[in-house]
């Protein structure tokens, strides 16, 4: 038997390539000949025609919208990605024995049910896909600006400097001015294609000049993206002139109507509520801090890298557009104790970790000092009612800290490679020792709660 599929997570990073490595390597196992394209960064491993013709499966194992016309009148199966990640061989067991299995059409009926059952998150998820790259992007030439020392744009101050100038236009009026319009135009997209984006991007953009930051632009991007696919199933012309539906008349009503509920209903009240919300995180004593700081450190490691460590991470993400910048601070040192702290405990508490173990701790070097949660995955698999509460304890420990010590980052994202770069994150020392009791905290949680069970060394 042949089995192809496709992989795809929100990032593009870790997720990703786990799921096909994990897919890949059960059919293997299990005497299937098994392929998956992995649509990362790039796109990776690309299946051929033939081999689509040939594939007696698919398997659709994404957090992403991916185009699935190819698979036309192919059995397929869609999962989720972490699923695909931690239980691959139940998935391919299951697919073989025809569970789950639905013959792909690409009837309108059936796209319109598919873009029904995407789901919240699904549409959430494609949207941070959308505007990751203005974020990491903007963010990084913002940081780049602080090299030269920049303190003011105006060009007869004394510590003014073009190039430092230069590179905040770029990253920080420009590529982060456009992160919650392009968010919104992603959302849009997920709910109703292509005639969805102009209505999005605009409702995002309202959202950015009136104020109301990421949480209008959200609320904007559904009501555009519902609303675009209500009038596509409700508007019907001629076929003659059918095409005019989705390239003029859709777009057009949508985006008068969606731009009319911004400004005169969503606009004032989301912005007093962002406002109140801004001033409370940027002015939270150590206290509040704390607890804060423990709640996101707990949602980053509870899934790594899943729909809860999205959701907290994206909303912090979002939080840099209206000036706010501990809550990132603390997902990132929260999400990169996981993996150094497993890393650790392979190191000194080696008895209690299998050879395999031990050689996955080593990359997890690398991937925590990266900012790469995923890294953490293989051992949560292997022993998740051990491993997952020393995680969660680590990130709260780290990310409280964090934020109680009033630490920020100008970047969201770069692990520990942004850390010599000046200014870009505040209270660089307790930054580090929150990393450090983060990391110490999981090591030892585990070795504690791991049985000491003497596997060769």
């Amino acid at each position: 038997m042949k089995i192809v599929g496709v992989s795809a997570c929100p990032t593009g990073i870790a997720h990703t390539y786990m799921a096909a490595e994990a897919l890949e390597k059960c059919g293997k196992e299990l005497g299937y000949e098994v392929k998956i394209e992995t649509q990362g960064i790039e796109i990776e491993n690309i299946l051929t025609p033939q081999e689509i013709e040939e594939a007696d499966l698919v398997i659709i194992a994404c957090a992403k919208n991916v185009d699935l016309t190819r698979f036309e009148g192919k059995r397929v199966i869609e999962v989720p990605i972490d699923k695909a990640v931690k239980n691959a061989r139940q998935i391919i067991m299951d697919a073989v024995e025809g569970k789950n299995i639905s013959i792909f059409h690409l009837a309108e009926e059936e796209k319109e049910q598919k873009n029904q059952q995407t789901g919240v998150y699904k549409h959430l998820m494609t949207g941070v896909n959308f505007m990751l790259p203005f974020v990491i992007a903007g963010g990084i030439l913002i940081a780049c600006s602080f090299m030269f020392g920049i303190h003011a744009g105006d060009p007869n101050d004394p510590s003014y400097n073009i190039l430092a100038a230069a590179f905040n236009k770029i990253g920080g009026e420009v590529a982060f001015g456009l992160m919650v319009p392009v968010l919104a135009a992603g959302v849009a997209y997920s709910i109703a294609g292509k005639p969805g984006i102009c209505s999005g991007m605009v409702a995002g953009m309202l959202a950015k000049s009136i104020g109301a930051g990421f949480i209008g632009g959200l609320a904007g991007a559904f009501i555009a993206g519902y609303l675009t696919l209500f009038l596509l199933k409700q508007i019907h012309l001629p076929k003659s002139i059918q095409s005019l539906k989705g390239l003029i008349i859709v777009p057009l009503l949508s985006t008068c109507i969606t731009g009319f509920i911004m400004i005169f209903i969503i606009g004032t009240p989301v912005k007093f509520l962002l406002d109140t919300l801004s001033t409370f995180l940027n002015n939270m004593g150590t206290t509040n801090g704390i607890w804060i700081g423990l709640l996101i450190g707990m949602m980053m490691a509870s899934d790594m890298g899943g729909p809860i460590n999205k959701a907290i991470s994206t909303f912090s993400i979002a939080l840099m557009s209206s000036g706010v910048y501990g809550p990132i601070a603390a997902c990132m040192v929260a999400g990169m104790t996981p993996p150094l702290g497993l890393a650790l405990a392979t190191v000194l508490f080696k008895q209690r970790f299998t050879v395999e173990e031990r050689e996955a701790g080593k990359s997890c070097w690398v991937l925590g000092l990266s900012y790469i949660t995923e890294g953490a995955i293989p051992f949560a698999v292997a022993d998740p009612f051990r491993v997952i509460p020393s995680l969660m304890a680590g990130s709260a420990i780290a990310a409280a800290i964090s934020l109680g010590a009033g630490c920020t980052s100008l970047a969201p994202h770069g692990g520990i490679w942004i850390l010599p770069i000046p200014n870009v994150i505040g209270n660089l020392p307790m930054y580090v020792v929150a990393l450090l009791a983060g990391s110490i905290v999981t090591c030892f949680c585990v070795a504690f709660l791991k049985r000491k069970n003497n596997y060769e060394l």
